[in-house]
């Protein structure tokens, strides 16, 4: 009996542990500011995919002439993608559709764009997009800026 209560507070003890590091991680990573909620789907066909699949849900955050993209999920320290200013061209704006909703954070707006021959969407808020056009946009003088 004290074994099988010692065994239950162990994993109440881990699970609360791996909670509290998930909100830490998000907590530095958001800590520099500069970040946004932004969903990604990489490598994706040039037909949408409106199954809702693929898609992951993530922080990105703005990094000089990058922007460095962390899934929420996880416990790794290091930005998953990382996505060079220089290298996006964006093709195509678009509402999620079909099962995409569900999929998606309720006011998102899904970019289609291109980075160094990947297709990839990123799905973000109206604002989050207002800013991250705005950063596109205003690379410095002589860096080729591709945005529909």
């Amino acid at each position: 009996m004290i074994l099988a209560l010692l065994v239950c507070g162990l994993v109440v003890v881990l699970v609360a542990l791996g909670l509290f590091v998930f909100g830490l991680r998000r907590r530095l990573i958001q800590r520099s500011g500069g970040t946004f909620d932004c969903s990604l789907r990489w490598d994706v066909s040039e037909e949408p995919d409106l199954s809702g699949k693929g898609w992951v849900y993530g922080v990105a955050r703005y990094n000089s002439d990058r922007i460095n993209w962390f899934r929420v999920f996880s416990y790794a320290p290091r930005p998953r993608r990382t996505l060079e200013r220089s290298a996006i061209e964006v093709l195509a704006r678009r509402a999620p559709e079909g099962e995409e909703e569900l999929a998606l954070l309720s006011d998102a707006v899904i970019l289609g764009c291109v980075h160094r021959g990947v297709r990839l969407e990123l799905a973000m808020s109206d604002d989050a997009l207002t800013g991250f056009l705005a950063w596109l946009e205003a690379a410095p003088p002589g860096q080729r800026v591709n945005v529909a």
